[in-house]
This record gives structure tokens, C-alpha cells and sequence, in this order.
């Protein structure tokens, strides 16, 4: 199976069974309602769930960490540190890892703030404000360039994922009023820029 960030193509096509090795089918199982890829030699259904991505809003003083991507997808454009939720992890864990891995920066006080479903590409994605108490970090395997940025520096043209510049215009109009509440959206396709609406 292959599986992209942001608003890509997905391929879920699964062909041999994970725990045989023989050819599976897609279909209906008995006592379902939906598809799924089953295997007749050991009877096992393969459920495939929706990927959940966490990640970070570092805030530090009046500026965003942002990380330029070093790996593909979007390879060479801005996004917050974010990645795939491991097995075993709360989303506040994985978050913390994430930031990490991604720009060796280490936050503080975080708070849950924005849960978006992409169901179009089957993931979720919760991301966490946080802030940082020192301008520490550095680039990573994941991170060719890391820097903070206020908000007129914001590279919004150059952003990875629709899903990064949704948070970051939920978080500059919050700051207006300096009331953060937690958000929930949806994001679909074909996405278009509520920045310039």
C-alpha cells in the first residue's frame, strides 16, 4: 500500500494477504457493509483504517517553527513538524517526537488545537500549539532548513500542505483575540486557499 500527505493520490490496492502470502479479493464480507480485501486461504479481512498524522504549532515569542522538507512528499517546501502517529503512542507523544525529529526543538505547555479529517486521502490529523522557551533547533535527516517566522514572513506560497496553512490562519486570527479554542475542519479537494477569499 502506498499513502501520501496532504491532498495527493492514495493507492490502497492491496494484492497478497499479510499473513499467508496468497492472492486476496476485494469484496464485501459476510456481516459488513463495505468492501474489504479478504483472503480465502486463511479467511482473514484486512481492515484498512484512516493514517493519523500529529504534530506541532511551536510558537516562540511572537514567531512559528517552520520546517522545509527534506523527504518526499513536497520535498523542498515549508510545513510544521508533523508526521505519522506510531503504535504504542498517545497523539500528544507523538507529537512531541515528531517536533523533534523533525527540528531537535523541545516545547512546552502543549495544548490540543486543531483535529482536520482528509477523508478523500483516509487521515486525520491533530496537531498541538506549544511553545518553545528557547529559539533552539537545528536541521534534521526530514528538515533541510528550520527558522521561525512571524507572521508577515510566513512562506505562504511555498507551503507543503493545504492542512498547514489551515492551521496557521486559525492560529494569526486567534492571536488576535488571544482566545485559542480547539478547531475542527474537514478539508476536501479540490482545496482552495481561503487565505485570498
Amino acid at each position: 500500500m502506498h499513502y501520501t500527505l496532504g491532498l495527493g493520490r492514495v493507492e490502497n490496492a492491496m494484492k497478497y494477504c499479510s499473513n499467508c502470502g496468497d492472492p486476496v479479493v476485494s469484496e464485501i464480507p459476510v456481516g459488513d457493509n463495505r468492501p474489504r480485501f479478504t483472503c480465502h486461504s486463511c479467511e482473514l479481512v484486512h481492515y484498512q483504517n484512516p493514517r493519523v498524522i500529529v504534530g506541532v504549532l511551536p510558537v516562540y515569542e511572537d514567531k512559528i517553527l517552520l520546517c522545509r522538507r527534506a523527504i518526499e512528499p513536497r520535498l523542498g517546501l515549508w510545513t510544521l513538524p508533523a508526521g505519522f502517529l506510531e503504535n504504542g503512542e498517545s497523539t500528544l507523544d507523538g507529537a512531541l517526537r515528531e517536533c523533534y525529529e523533525e527540528s531537535y526543538a523541545t516545547v512546552v505547555d502543549a495544548e490540543l488545537y486543531a483535529l482536520f479529517d482528509i477523508p478523500q486521502i483516509h487521515q486525520v490529523y491533530v496537531f498541538y500549539r506549544a511553545k518553545m522557551e528557547r529559539p533552539e533547533y537545528a536541521v534534521s535527516s526530514e528538515s533541510s532548513e528550520v527558522a521561525l517566522f512571524a507572521e508577515s514572513q510566513i512562506p505562504w506560497d511555498e507551503l507543503a500542505f493545504p492542512v498547514v496553512e489551515k492551521a496557521l490562519m486559525y492560529f494569526f486570527e486567534d492571536r488576535k483575540s488571544g482566545q485559542f479554542s480547539v478547531k475542527r475542519d474537514q478539508i476536501q479537494k479540490p482545496w482552495k486557499s481561503a487565505r485570498n477569499a
